[in-house]
C-alpha cells in the first residue's frame, strides 16, 4: 500500500473509533485508581457561539498507553455561565479512544458573544480541573482585546514561571507560537526529558504529557482559549518540508516521522482538526477573529518552505541559492491564501501569527552581510514579496508576532529591505522564550549593541524570558513585554522593562 493511502486510511479509522467505537469496548462509567487529568484542561480557537474544549485522558502518563489499558471511555463535558456551574447552558459526552492519545475536543457551539464561560469534564467519579472559555465578539462588532502570546518552552532548561504570570493576567486570549516542545534525548540540566530523541506517536504523546504536567502551563491553559501554531521543535530542529536537521533520514521517514508529530501535536491541542489527506500534511493555516478589532493569520513556515540555503546556520551572504527567485517559505498556496484574506479583510488589525523574525538582522557589526539562513532573512525574495504585498493590501494595520529567537524584538517592518528608502508598513513584535536558552540577561554584549546600531528598523533588543501582553483597540495597539530575571529557580517575579504602541493608519513604533 502506498505510504500516504495508509495515512489517510489511518486518520479516517481513527476518527470512525472515536466516533462510533465498539459497544463492547466502550466503558460509560469507569472508575480508575488514579486521576485521569493530569494533563489539565484547555479551550481554543474561539468563535461567536463557541470554542474547542479539551482535555486528555492519562492516569499514567509515562506508562504505555497511559494507564488507559486500551479502553475507549465516555467523556462527558459541561459549560456554565458561572464559576459554581450553578447555570449549566451546555452539556454531552464524546468518546476518548486510543486511536487518538484518548484526547477529547469538543467543538461546542450554542454559546452568547463576547463573554466568559466555564468548563469542565467528568469521567466516571472524576471531574476535571474547571476552565475558562471567552467566545469572540460578533463579526461585525469591534471590541477591545486582551492578548498575550509566547513561545518556546524547553522542559530541561527551565522551569515555566513566565506561564504563572501570564495567566493571573487574565487575558481574554493567548497565541502560543510554536516550541511547544523539545523533541531531544534527556539530559541532566534543570529538569530532565523521559527518554530519547522521539520519533514514534507514541514518543511524541508522552513528551506532551510530560510538558503538560507542568503546573504553570495547566494555569495559563485554563485562563482562557488558546490559537496554536507549530514550529520545529514540534518535530526536528530546523526542518524544511521534508528535509531533517542532520539530512541523514530520507523523504520517506521523514514523512513517517512528521505524520506521528503532527498527529501527537493535534492530540494534545485545543484546535479543530482540519482537513487533510494524511497526518503528514495536515494545514493547521487558518483565520482566527476577533470581530472587526483583529484578523488573526495562524501561519506554518515549515511544512512549506524551501530548504535552508548555504547549508541551513548563519552565513554572510551572499551565498549559494541564498537569493534565487524560486525559493519559498510559506508555499504558493499559503501566500496567495494570506494576501488574498489580508486583502478582502475589513478587519483593523490585520496579525500574522507566525514563528520567524522577518525583519532582518544583520549580525555581523561591519561590512559583510551575516544573516540566519532560517529566518525570513534566509528567503530575502519571499521575503519582499510578502512585505510588498501587505504593503499594497494592509498599510500601517500589519502587526507580526513572533517567537523562535528566545529573545525580545521591537522592529519597524518596511516595504521590503532591498532598498534602504523603502516606507513603514507595520510592526513586528518578538517574543522571547518561556524558558528556552535557560537564564537569560538584561545587558547585551558589545558587538550585539554595535550591531543593532546599524540596524536601524531595529528599535529594541533585549534577551531575558517570559512573553508580550498586548492591549488592542481598533484604534491603538499596546504591547508590554514582560520578562522573570531567571527561570532555573521556582517562583521568579515578573517585571516590565519596556512598552511600545503603534496606532493604526500611523507609519512607525513608539516607546511610552
Amino acid at each position: 500500500m502506498d505510504r500516504r493511502d495508509f495515512f489517510v486510511d489511518l486518520s479516517r479509522a481513527a476518527a470512525v473509533c472515536a466516533v462510533a467505537p465498539d459497544a463492547w469496548r466502550l466503558l460509560q462509567r469507569q472508575r480508575l485508581v488514579d486521576d485521569p487529568f493530569t494533563l489539565g484542561v484547555a479551550s481554543g480557537d474561539p468563535l461567536p457561539d463557541g470554542g474547542i474544549l479539551w482535555t486528555r485522558l492519562a492516569p499514567r502518563p509515562f506508562e504505555p498507553d497511559a494507564g488507559m489499558n486500551g479502553e475507549r471511555t465516555t467523556v462527558r463535558w459541561e459549560v456554565a455561565s458561572d464559576d459554581g456551574f450553578r447555570n449549566i447552558v451546555a452539556r454531552g459526552s464524546t468518546i476518548a479512544s486510543f486511536e487518538l492519545g484518548y484526547s477529547v475536543h469538543v467543538d461546542v457551539r450554542g454559546l452568547a458573544p463576547d463573554r466568559w464561560y466555564w468548563y469542565r469534564f467528568h469521567v466516571g467519579d472524576a471531574v476535571s480541573p474547571v476552565g475558562r472559555l471567552r467566545t469572540a465578539p460578533l463579526n461585525d462588532a469591534i471590541a477591545p482585546l486582551a492578548l498575550a502570546f509566547a513561545s518556546c518552552q524547553h522542559w530541561e532548561q527551565g522551569y515555566f514561571t513566565a506561564h504563572a504570570h501570564l495567566a493571573r493576567e487574565n487575558p481574554d486570549l493567548v497565541a502560543f507560537l510554536g516550541d511547544y516542545i523539545y523533541e531531544y534525548a534527556g539530559t541532566d540540566r534543570v529538569r530532565k526529558h523521559h527518554g530519547l530523541e522521539i520519533r514514534t506517536v507514541e514518543d511524541y504523546r508522552r513528551r506532551y504529557a510530560q510538558y503538560k504536567t507542568d503546573p504553570d502551563l495547566q494555569l495559563a491553559h485554563a485562563a482562557c482559549p488558546w490559537v496554536v501554531v507549530w514550529d520545529d521543535h514540534e518535530v526536528d530542529n530546523n526542518y524544511a518540508g521534508l528535509m531533517g536537521e542532520n539530512r541523514m533520514e530520507s523523504e520517506e521517514q521523514m514523512r513517517t516521522r512528521r505524520a506521528a508529530a503532527y498527529q501527537a501535536w493535534y492530540e494534545n491541542q485545543p484546535v479543530r482538526l482540519p482537513r487533510a489527506r494524511s497526518w503528514a500534511d495536515l494545514d493547521i493555516t487558518r483565520r482566527i477573529r476577533w470581530g472587526r478589532t483583529a484578523d488573526f493569520w495562524m501561519l506554518d513556515t515549515r511544512q512549506y518552505r524551501s530548504d535552508q540555503a548555504c547549508n541551513d546556520g548563519t552565513k554572510l551572504t551572499p551565498c549559494g541559492e541564498w537569493a534565487e527567485p524560486a525559493r519559498t517559505l510559506l508555499g504558493e498556496k499559503q501566500e496567495r491564501w494570506l494576501l488574498d484574506g489580508v486583502a478582502s479583510g475589513d478587519a483593523k488589525w490585520q496579525v500574522l501569527a507566525q514563528q520567524i523574525m522577518v525583519a532582518p538582522f544583520d549580525s555581523s557589526s561591519g561590512a559583510d552581510n551575516t544573516v540566519s539562513m532560517d529566518q525570513w532573512s534566509g528567503y530575502p525574495v519571499a521575503r519582499d514579496r510578502l512585505l510588498a504585498g501587505l504593503a499594497e493590501r494592509a498599510p500601517n494595520r500589519t502587526v507580526v508576532l513572533t517567537g523562535d529567537i528566545h529573545s525580545n524584538w521591537v522592529n519597524q517592518l518596511h516595504a521590503g529591505y532591498d532598498r534602504p528608502d523603502k516606507p513603514v508598513i507595520g510592526a513586528e513584535f518578538v517574543t522571547t522564550s518561556i524558558s528556552s536558552g535557560g537564564n537569560g540577561s538584561a545587558t547585551l554584549p558589545e558587538q550585539a549593541q554595535r550591531a543593532l546600531a546599524e540596524n536601524a528598523h531595529i528599535k529594541w533588543h533585549n534577551r531575558q524570558r517570559g512573553y508580550v501582553s498586548c492591549k488592542v483597540t481598533a484604534d491603538q495597539w499596546e504591547a508590554n513585554y514582560r520578562v522573570v530575571p531567571n527561570v532555573t529557580e521556582r517562583g521568579a517575579a515578573v517585571e516590565t522593562p519596556t512598552r511600545w504602541v503603534v496606532q493604526n493608519g500611523k507609519a512607525g513604533v513608539e516607546r511610552v
